[in-house]
């Protein structure tokens, strides 16, 4: 095609790319802009997945971004500074309000050689590491990320070096004056800021943000003020969603696993939900029960919950699970396309007998206490039980804050988003036994991989919209329980999710919850590009990423599949998972000379760290190295930054021929 009949064909997006680029000399600065951006390296992306509410090792590696500031620090200072040195250094980067007040009490007595010394090397030191770590953006980004304060400032600091000889004094007036005024704190937590913030340019989270860690709500907190982060929607962070939502299947499996592994702080200081109506209930209706089954999964070294609190857990615990059961088995009957009979396993007890029988076989029980059973009517709600399960539906449909988080997902998530070469999703794509795309039906509708999960996300989405009509919302609302445990959700892939036999059934055989066929064909490389090309996604370096299943790493199973098709970066950031994986968690970075695998040992705490200066051990697998250097062309907001070059090219041919007028810029 021609320019002049390329320039037809875009004559409207012309006219209002000249509102902004108004005649030749504007366009040609833009066109000489965005080439100068095209050759930069690209930015440093980091993928994380499975970070189940252990918010103070997610917030550590987001401060040391994965170990790649300590390694910034090391190159800059090895031949000056000691390990020490490093470290304190390192801890003032990620913690600057609390190591400083540390420093001022070390250094009471002295107050005023602090003022003199520390603040002066300290400034310097910060100032030289956030020259490095800015060093491959352009002025303008650079200047987004600074504090409004202190921008000019640090602006000024970062293209100025102390050791010319002509700008010394400058340099040296600079730092004075911030000392001088008394703002060396506000300016240190400042750079400190800036620095994390360069470290990192894009936070993929590939999932599962809930689950049984104390801290998802602090997760979310700070995610919500990232600057640049998206997210992939995990089966817990569904589970959540839907609970959110008004689904009392939601809310009761959210209750229940809570409860399972002593995690109220998330829900009653995160969320506000009010847990008094259900330990009210559960104390008087198994008062009588020792629930010893129930007791919440503790850490060994755990001292916040005495006999009396782990009691009442469990008791909580045993009575959330039966009404789960049975909200299970009503929406089961009321939406019995998705095939889960299999799932209504209240009527299989014989109470009066105490097994459970099912297909004529009767198994062994591990306990047979059931008050609120009727054995005639197997899934109603006592009136007990259905006023307890108004009150938390309440509680989670009012709670503000989640309402708030559950709206950030939605605004950066999706289930699945395509970055550079790269398709990302939490667990699975639906397959059948060849390999091939399975299809899956959703509310009389069958679709498979790209198509699939797009139109899953949508039917998320419907559930919070208020334009959606009332019989299509609640599809929508109960759709997100069968996310959690349908057979075909691409977040679960299983042909069951066996809750009641593994509390009920000694039997272990009937625990077992086999795998759907992406588990099973994710290391054939063909499989995987199959996937790849139903999403569209193209490029010789082209990968799956996700996570859902924990890498047993101590049983010598690898992270990278399918001859590096595939990278399942779930190592196990939470503690209850570090005993099968031998680790605690991955981080997957991607730069301008390739992939790393940053594999994490456990964290002890982040007043450990700041008091003892202590850091995630990490240590680094390449995985796939490019033969050049990446630069922001090589990347889709190149391929963007290139069609906006070709539109101002077209825009300058139109004001050269007369075809659109020059103007002034105003």
């Amino acid at each position: 095609m021609s320019i002049e009949d390329r320039i037809d064909a875009d004559f409207r997006v012309l006219q209002l790319l000249s509102q902004s680029f108004p005649n030749i000399a504007a366009a040609s600065s833009e066109i000489i802009n965005l080439e100068a951006i095209l050759n930069l390296p690209k930015g440093t992306e980091h993928f994380m997945a499975d970070i189940h509410g252990e918010y103070e090792a997610f917030l550590h590696i987001l401060k040391n971004a994965s170990g790649n500031i300590k390694r910034k620090v090391k190159e800059l200072y090895a031949d000056s500074l000691s390990s020490d040195e490093i470290r304190e250094l390192c801890t003032l980067i990620y913690y600057p309000e609390q190591k400083l007040q540390i420093i001022k009490n070390q250094k009471m007595d002295d107050s005023a050689l602090m003022n003199e010394s520390f603040y002066s090397t300290t400034l310097q030191r910060l100032i030289r590491v956030c020259q490095s770590v800015s060093s491959k953006y352009t002025r303008s980004k650079v200047r987004k990320a600074l504090p409004m304060e202190f921008a000019y400032i640090i602006e000024e600091l970062l293209h100025e070096s102390p050791s010319d000889d002509d700008k010394h004094a400058y340099f040296d007036g600079i730092i004075e004056s911030i000392v001088a005024t008394g703002r060396a704190d506000a300016f240190i937590i400042a750079l400190a800021t800036v620095i994390q913030q360069l470290a990192v340019d894009q936070l993929h989270i590939l999932g599962d943000i809930f689950d049984r860690g104390p801290g998802a709500h602090i997760i979310m907190d700070r995610l919500c003020e990232h600057h640049s982060f998206d997210i992939q929607w995990g089966n817990h962070d569904a589970l959540w969603m839907g609970a959110a939502a008004g689904n009392d299947c939601c809310i009761a499996n959210v209750l229940r696993l809570s409860l399972r592994y002593g995690n109220m702080q998330t829900l009653e200081d995160g969320y506000g939900i009010n847990l008094v109506p259900l330990a009210t209930f559960a104390m008087e209706t198994y008062a009588s029960d020792p629930c010893d089954l129930f007791g919440p999964r503790l850490d060994k070294d755990d001292t916040t919950h005495n006999e009396k609190t782990r009691r009442l857990i469990a008791q909580m615990h045993k009575a959330i699970s039966i009404i789960q059961f049975k909200l299970e088995a009503q929406m089961i009957q009321r939406r019995p396309e998705w095939h889960m009979e299999d799932r209504l396993v209240l009527q299989c007890i014989d109470k009066q007998r105490g097994v459970f029988v099912r297909n004529g076989i009767e198994y062994e029980m591990t306990d047979t206490f059931f008050p609120t059973l009727d054995p005639a009517h197997p899934f109603d709600l006592t009136a007990e039980e259905a006023e307890l399960v108004r009150q938390l539906h309440h509680s989670f449909r009012v709670s503000d804050k989640l309402q708030k988080h559950v709206k950030c997902l939605f605004t950066h998530g999706c289930m699945y988003a395509i970055y550079n070469g790269n398709l990302l999703f939490h667990a699975s794509v639906p397959l059948n036994a060849d390999g091939s795309l399975k299809e899956v039906d959703l509310n009389g509708q069958r679709f498979s991989g790209r198509d699939l999960l797009h139109h899953i996300g949508m039917t998320m989405r419907a559930a919070f919209n208020a334009d959606t009509p009332r019989e299509e919302k609640r599809f929508a609302r109960d759709y997100f329980w069968y996310l959690w445990c349908g057979q075909d959700s691409p977040l679960f892939d299983k042909d069951r999710m066996a809750t009641f036999e593994r509390y009920f059934l000694r039997d272990k055989s009937t625990h077992e919850e086999r795998k759907g066929y992406y588990y099973l064909l994710r290391d054939d490389e063909q499989v995987c590009n199959r996937i790849l090309d139903a999403f569209g996604v193209q490029g010789k370096h082209r990968h799956i990423i996700n996570g859902h299943v924990p890498v047993r790493v101590a049983g010598g199973e690898s992270p990278v599949k399918a001859n590096g098709k595939l990278m399942v970066i779930d190592g196990g950031l939470s503690k209850a998972y570090h005993d099968t994986t031998g680790i605690a968690g991955y981080t997957l970075v991607f730069h301008s000379r390739g992939f790393e695998l940053i594999q994490h040992e456990p964290f002890e705490s982040a007043d450990d760290a700041i008091s003892r200066g202590t850091d995630i051990v990490s240590s680094k697998q390449i995985v796939e190295l490019s033969g050049r250097r990446l630069r922001v062309r090589d990347t889709d907001k190149g391929r963007e930054l290139q069609s906006q070059i070709e539109e101002l090219k077209e825009l300058l041919y139109a004001y050269r021929h007369g075809i659109i007028k020059e103007r002034a810029r105003k």
